[in-house]
């Protein structure tokens, strides 16, 4: 696999180190390369999706903070969209994708979720 080196400020490494360390918490079948390529693949709308992610993990949340963690109302709002379209057979091929997309994204929120909640019930 090519290996990709950048130079990025002191914080950032940091903040991106933190998301390493959770994603190592919260699953061993995901990283952060996979996760920032997941990103990338995907249209502008799922790719804020993944960096709302990002951003929340790199902010190294409690476990109470995982276990309260869910959608904005404007990602909320596109999912029910989808959902209703998806119900009336009315989505296109892209569509589809996206909300297959969202699924796996709420997979991903599930996993992380359960690799913490043991620590809040401790």
């Amino acid at each position: 696999m090519p290996k990709i080196t950048l130079e990025v400020s002191e914080e950032l490494s940091k903040k991106l180190a933190q998301v390493g360390d959770a994603l190592r918490q919260a699953t061993s079948c995901l990283r952060l390369p996979e996760l920032l390529a997941l990103s990338l693949q995907q249209p502008a709308v799922l790719a804020q999706v993944y960096r709302y992610i990002l951003d929340f993990l790199a902010s190294n949340p409690t476990p109470e903070q995982i276990a309260e963690f869910k959608p904005t109302p404007e990602m909320q709002e596109r999912l029910r969209t989808l959902l209703t379209r998806s119900n009336a057979g009315e989505l296109t091929p892209t569509e589809l994708k996206e909300l297959d997309e969202y699924e796996r994204i709420e997979h991903l929120v599930v996993m992380i979720k359960a690799g913490n909640l043991s620590k809040i019930w401790v």
